[in-house]
């Protein structure tokens, strides 16, 4: 079991943009943790910070899938019901549907036990159904398009809790992932106090560059600052309690 995020780190990654972090990420050699075409489907209830539950698909097959039987069963011939019941709160479902939207990943009813559960959000590479009535839910739900098509019409839930590739991004069970209305982004665990840390404070001296360069402060000694800028830059955060 993961230790739990203290409540400094998780405030601070609540305040960074997915943009922010991808900058810290960067910086200490990850080149792309961004989930490149996953989208929110209510842009207005997306934000989010969480523990990475992480759930495979496979292609189904007729004789494993063709009459939707494994929606009665337990355990192995029901894994994505088994993981909707298994994720804890504060934790994000993590889905690799392979980046094939022709099937859904999951609708609105697993969705919705999941957000009674306190889950933080739901992420896939595929597609959701029932994106009408999740787009009103007070839920953060990820995806690159929606169905209607059912789920073992093209996908099997093989496995949970083991490592995947999701927008073609490595996520590891316990890894950090930010979801905002630009997008999704996974942080390794190993990392996430240094990224949350930094991110801060990337944030408040770009809140003060933008009031300079959106007063015509030229690029050049403003973004990035230069020492004159970094002074004002200091006397600006203890003018704010910052």
């Amino acid at each position: 079991m993961k230790l739990a995020l203290s409540e400094d780190v998780l405030g601070k990654l609540k305040f960074a943009s997915t943009a922010t972090l991808t900058t810290q990420l960067f910086k200490r050699n990850f080149r792309q943790q961004f989930l490149v075409g996953v989208k929110p489907l209510n842009p207005d209830d997306c934000s989010f910070v969480g523990e990475a539950f992480t759930l495979r698909f496979i292609p189904s097959r007729e004789d494993k899938d063709w009459d939707l039987g494994d929606l009665y069963l337990r355990g192995e011939n029901n894994i994505q019901w088994e993981a909707s019941e298994r994720i804890e709160a504060g934790q994000v479902l993590m889905i690799d549907s392979r980046k094939d939207a022709r099937a859904a990943s999951a609708g609105n009813m697993l969705l919705t036990r999941m957000m009674h559960k306190g889950v933080a959000g739901a992420v896939t590479d595929g597609a959701f159904r029932d994106g009408t009535e999740i787009s009103k839910m007070h839920f953060p739900a990820f995806c690159t398009a929606n169905t209607a098509s059912t789920r073992p019409s093209h996908h099997r839930a093989v496995d949970m809790q083991l490592p995947i590739g999701c927008a073609d991004v490595a996520v590891y069970p316990g890894d950090i992932v930010k979801g905002d209305s630009d997008g999704v982004v996974v942080i390794p665990r190993s990392v996430v106090t240094e990224i949350a840390d930094d991110s801060f404070e990337q944030e408040l001296r770009e809140e003060f560059l933008f009031t300079k360069l959106n007063t015509g402060s030229p690029l050049w000694g403003t973004y990035p600052p230069d020492e004159k800028t970094l002074v004002e830059y200091t006397e600006w955060r203890k003018k704010h309690g910052r």
